[in-house]
């Protein structure tokens, strides 16, 4: 869309989320939805979106994605180190994060796995808007952008009942080739 002279924006990034907006250059609304997550109430497996839920769906994600380990210091989120993790011959220390209903998020519980050297590895969500199915995140690559780290690869698998993650298939992949903090 932005070939067409058209912008995506979102109002309230991180919290209520409101409302989701595509808008031309001028601030022209093209189209827009406000409570866009109850849009996805009766949503089943195979129910298409459209463009609206598409960007509030990436919206709010990309914003947890970049945002963690931060995000994890908003008020309201509650968090409990649990159990160390086994992935790959290495453990991971968890932190288990309740998130308040004001930040838009994939559900109110998550756990994020991190290395010995602090680095984000793995983040277990299970998306409310993709029927609460079970997913394992990784994170890969990471880059320093003006002192904060970013894993600048990331892929998305589904989970086993026991947490243990697929191999295949995967459901999303993101690959940022550039990071700049202003």
């Amino acid at each position: 869309m932005p070939a067409q002279g058209l912008r995506v924006g979102r109002s309230c990034l991180g919290g209520g989320a409101d409302r989701v907006a595509i808008e031309k250059r001028d601030g022209e609304v093209v189209a827009e939805r406000t409570a866009p997550r109850e849009s996805f109430a009766d949503h089943g497996p195979d129910t298409p979106w459209d463009e609206l839920h598409a960007l509030y769906f990436a919206g709010y994600a990309m914003w947890n994605y970049l945002t963690a380990p931060y995000l994890l210091t908003r008020p309201g989120v509650v968090l409990e180190e649990v159990e160390p993790w086994q992935e790959g011959g290495t453990t991971w220390r968890r932190l288990h994060a309740t998130f308040p209903e004001d930040i838009a998020t994939h559900n109110t519980e998550q756990v994020f796995h991190y290395d010995a050297d602090g680095l984000l590895r793995r983040h277990d969500y299970a998306p409310d808007v993709l029927g609460g199915r079970s997913a394992a995140h990784f994170a890969e690559q990471h880059i320093t952008a003006s002192g904060l780290v970013f894993p600048t690869h990331r892929y998305i698998v589904p989970t086993q009942e026991d947490g243990r993650a697929l191999k295949e298939p995967v459901l999303i992949s993101i690959d940022l080739t550039e990071i700049s903090v202003d």
